[in-house]
C-alpha cells in the first residue's frame, strides 16, 4: 500500500491511498486544520462517492480509534484499566494552567501519566507542569474515570 501526496495550492494537502480490498480513500488536510475523509470508486478515482468533514479534534479521535494500540484496555488483576488520549483544546479551562489544577486523580481516580506536545513528550508530569492548548494528555484509569476526566479537561 502506498500513499500519494498532492499539494492543493490555497487549500492544503490531499493524501490518497487504496486498501487491499480495492477501496480508494483520500484525506484532505486544509491549511486551517479541518480535514475531509473521501471515498472513491476504483473505476473512477476522480469521482468522490462520499465525503465526511472532520474538525481537528474529530480527526484526532478518528486517528486514535483506527490506530492499533495495545494500551486501549489493559486487564490488571481483574480490573479493566484503559488509557485515554485527551486533547486539550481552546475550550478547555486548563490551557496555561498547572496540571495540579485539574485535580484529576482526586476527582476521577484516573492518572495523567504523560503529556504529548507537538514536538515533545513529557512522561510522568508533576503537578507544576504547565499545560498548553494543543497538548494531548495520556490518562490511565477505569473507563468511567477516564471518561469523567475527558469531560473535565474539555470544560464540561
Amino acid at each position: 500500500m502506498s500513499t500519494r501526496r498532492t499539494a492543493l495550492p490555497g487549500v492544503g494537502t490531499r493524501y490518497d491511498f487504496a486498501t487491499r480490498g480495492g477501496r480508494r480513500l483520500s484525506v484532505v488536510v486544509h491549511q486551517d486544520g479541518r480535514r475531509f475523509l473521501g471515498f472513491y470508486s476504483a473505476d473512477d478515482p476522480d469521482a468522490c462517492q462520499e465525503s465526511v468533514p472532520l474538525e481537528p479534534d474529530e480527526a484526532t479521535e478518528l486517528a486514535r480509534l483506527v490506530t492499533p494500540s495495545p494500551l486501549d484496555g489493559v486487564p490488571a488483576d481483574g480490573l479493566d484499566l484503559v488509557t485515554g488520549h485527551l486533547p486539550l483544546d481552546a475550550r478547555s479551562p486548563y490551557g496555561g494552567r498547572p496540571l495540579g489544577d485539574t485535580r484529576a486523580r482526586t476527582r476521577t481516580g484516573a492518572s495523567i501519566v504523560a503529556v504529548l506536545r507537538r514536538t515533545s513528550a513529557h512522561p510522568a508530569p508533576g503537578p507544576d507542569f504547565r499545560l498548553a492548548i494543543g497538548d494531548t494528555l495520556i490518562a490511565v484509569g477505569t473507563r468511567e474515570g477516564v471518561d469523567t476526566l475527558a469531560a473535565i479537561i474539555a470544560g464540561g
